[in-house]
């Protein structure tokens, strides 16, 4: 048990934004329990990011495109710490679907929705009991802008995420419960580094004004650091943002030119 701790499940714990997430919920006082699909990577992630306390951050192998082995992940950490208060849904494939219509893959474009939409719904699914029972929860669901545009096919699972999150919110807030989704724009991950080293390879080599490319087109000139996500995330779970409920915010420092009232 956590003695009052809160407690947050963080889902693709492993890798990308994780750390800034991480960072963020331990600095507003959380006990974060990490979840990913490979328990080697996973447990190499907790030790850098525990800041030398060892019981502030767990670690539980968990795949989100398994219910039973979703319904183990949260039945361990209630047996463990007794309580859920925020879940962060931010499991998704790394390896985007596009092309040609004529040419998309249907059964990686389904396992792609199965990872990150169907995962939310399993996750959401597992974590709604207890929260119901305490009478309050956070849930925040990690989209991304892609789903605002028609650029490529992989926005898909945004915008089945957007539609997720408000139908969830609905349902959820007369229980205590607000569900929300962020939107990150082009963020500092390691994914962003190795798409940049790709781009320069493939043109002359200068990885700096690739870089440079992604912030120029940014109206604020940098670009988002996980940190800055973590924190907006902190703030949705905190009391600051109990009646925000059921919203698609986007944190991308302008890039993206839509306007959505």
């Amino acid at each position: 048990m956590t003695d009052g701790v809160p407690v947050a499940i963080v889902t693709g714990g492993s890798g990308g934004m994780a750390p800034g997430v991480v960072r963020a919920l331990r600095n507003a006082g959380y006990c974060v329990v990490l979840c990913a699909r490979d328990p080697g990577r996973l447990n190499a992630a907790v030790p850098s990011l525990s800041g030398g306390d060892a019981a502030a951050i767990q670690s539980i192998a968990c795949d989100v495109t398994d219910t039973a082995s979703v319904a183990a992940m949260v039945q361990a950490v209630m047996l463990r710490f007794g309580r859920i208060d925020l879940l962060v849904n931010a499991a998704a494939s790394s390896n985007p679907i596009g092309g040609a219509i004529e040419t998309v893959d249907v059964a990686a474009l389904m396992r792609d929705l199965d990872t990150k939409v169907g995962g939310y719904l399993r996750c959401i699914q597992a974590v709604v009991p207890p929260m119901k029972a305490a009478g309050r929860g956070r849930i925040v669901n990690i989209g991304g802008l892609t789903g605002r545009s028609s650029d490529t096919l992989s926005g898909l699972r945004n915008t089945a995420v957007a539609h997720l999150t408000k139908v969830m919110a609905d349902q959820l807030g007369p229980h205590g419960i607000t569900v929300n989704a962020v939107n990150p724009g082009i963020t500092q991950t390691p994914h962003l580094d190795e798409l940049i080293h790709d781009l320069a390879q493939k043109q002359d080599g200068n990885v700096e004004a690739v870089r440079q490319g992604f912030v120029a087109d940014i109206p604020t000139g940098r670009i988002c650091d996980p940190d800055e996500i973590g924190e907006l995330i902190a703030f949705l779970a905190g009391s600051g943002g109990a009646s925000i409920n059921g919203e698609s915010i986007t944190i991308d420092g302008g890039y993206s030119r839509g306007i959505y009232l």
